[in-house]
C-alpha cells in the first residue's frame, strides 16, 4: 500500500508476474482501519477468483508512506482456528 493525498493505493504482484492496482475509499485514511481494508480485499478476491483461502501477514513498516506484505495460501480450517483465538 502507499499513501497518495486520495488516500491509499495498492498494487498486487500476482505469481504469474502481471499486476493488480487500485484504490482504498477515501474514508479509510486510518492506516490500520487501512489495512484491514486491503487484506479483506485480498481474501475476497482469492475466494471468488481462486476458491481458495489466504492470509495476509504485512511486512515491518519500512517508511511512514507505505507497507508491504505477503498473501500465503491456508488451509479453511487454519482461518477459523485463527478466527475463533482472535
Amino acid at each position: 500500500m502507499l499513501a497518495t493525498p486520495e488516500g491509499w493505493g495498492h498494487s498486487i504482484r500476482t505469481v504469474e508476474g502481471g499486476m493488480v492496482c487500485g484504490r482504498l475509499s477515501t474514508e479509510l485514511l486510518d492506516p490500520e482501519v487501512a489495512l484491514a481494508a486491503a487484506a479483506a480485499n485480498l481474501k475476497e478476491l482469492a475466494r471468488v477468483l481462486h476458491d481458495t483461502a489466504v492470509e495476509v501477514v504485512w511486512d515491518p513498516r519500512q517508511e511512514p508512506w507505505t507497507w508491504t506484505g505477503q498473501v500465503i495460501s491456508v488451509a479453511d480450517d487454519e482461518i477459523v482456528q485463527a478466527d475463533s483465538e482472535g
